[in-house]
């Protein structure tokens, strides 16, 4: 990349574009000094990795102006002024029927597009622009509760990763940039997101039964216990999962960072952030290069869901944004519902 400076204004050439970074000296993450300079060169040096995970997907944008000391606010909707002609949308919908035209990446000048617009975190739809309404990515959210930690996640990882090699499927993880681990599943755009939903608490209950000291289904806090929740909501539609190699908005600029299968059981996940993830991954390469490469058919999995409906699991609660599901039961906390026998 080559440019020219005016006052504080730069002007990039990034993937046949032009793309302005205006002050570029603006701290973002001011307890490790780096700059608004600093997280745009960021996602230029991890383009290959990022555009993997990116490329033709609605992206929400996750924006701290100045900073991540400062307020943030999630943005759904590309403005309509301002934007350069290149930009390229995708028209999602949401819930409650609305839609909104969300930045889609088609290339890596979208993204530093985004992070000259203040984005520290990328949020894509597990779908592609060419059908917004059938997820091509399964997303498995392992989120470690109060009494667990990133050691938790990681051995419920294990036991998805045994799992998945029992159904045929191969699984993708990935660091959450906290405590949590992330396996994603490419799958075959054949299916609605309610299904794919429905797929995933399949999955995780058939990860419930395998190791209930370790991990649970239970949407309540209060029915967790010190476990890893498996969060199903997360292929709710309009839920969205920091992508690979997206910076996360805490101190450490920590970044959601794919991992091979035998090392992660060994990382620490504040090793992987804004200064130390282009070099790993000029060195290493990217995990999840071959990520594409053989889509799963989720028949099995909703096979196993059809089962477990008829043994009287069936589904359980959505988002409390989220209109009210057919089948879904009561979104009531089990110590407020009057109706639980005790």
């Amino acid at each position: 990349m080559g440019g020219t400076t005016k006052a504080t204004v730069t002007e990039i050439e990034v993937a046949g574009h032009t793309v302005r970074l205006s002050s570029p000296d603006r701290l973002i993450f001011p307890q490790r000094g780096f700059t608004k300079a600093d997280v745009f060169h960021y996602y230029a040096a991890v383009g290959d990795g990022i555009m993997r995970a990116l490329r033709d997907r609605p992206t929400t944008l996750q924006r701290f102006p100045e900073g991540v000391q400062g307020e943030a606010f999630y943005q759904k909707r590309v403005p309509t002024r301002g934007v350069p002609p290149w930009v390229r949308t995708a028209r999602i919908s949401f819930p409650s029927g609305r839609s909104a035209d969300e930045l889609c990446p088609a290339d890596l000048a979208h993204v530093a597009w985004a992070a000259q617009m203040g984005t520290i975190v990328f949020h894509p739809w597990p779908v592609r622009a060419a059908d917004v309404d059938r997820p091509d990515e399964l997303r498995i959210d392992l989120d470690p509760q109060p009494g667990t930690d990133f050691a938790d996640a990681v051995a419920a990882a294990g036991e998805v990763r045994a799992l998945l090699a029992e159904l045929g499927a191969v699984g993708w993880p990935k660091t959450s940039g906290g405590r949590g681990v992330h396996v994603y599943l490419r799958i075959q755009p054949r299916w609605t997101f309610t299904e794919v939903r429905r797929a995933t608490i399949a999955l995780a209950r058939e990860l419930e039964r395998r190791r209930p000291d370790l991990i649970t289904t239970a949407w309540w806090k209060e029915e967790r216990g010190t476990r890893v929740f498996v969060d199903y909501n997360q292929m709710a539609r309009d839920r969205t999962i920091a992508c690979a190699y997206s910076l996360r908005a805490n101190a450490r600029a920590t970044v959601s960072t794919p991992v091979d299968w035998d090392e992660l059981p060994d990382v620490d996940p504040d090793d992987f952030d804004l200064r130390t993830v282009p070099a790993r991954l000029a060195e290493r390469g990217d995990p999840h290069a071959g990520i594409d490469d053989a889509p799963y058919d989720i028949t099995a999995l909703l096979e196993w869901a059809d089962r477990d409906a008829t043994g009287g699991q069936g589904d359980l609660p959505y988002p409390p944004d989220h209109p009210k599901m057919p089948g879904e039961p009561k979104r009531v906390q089990p110590s407020r519902d009057r109706d639980r026998p005790r």
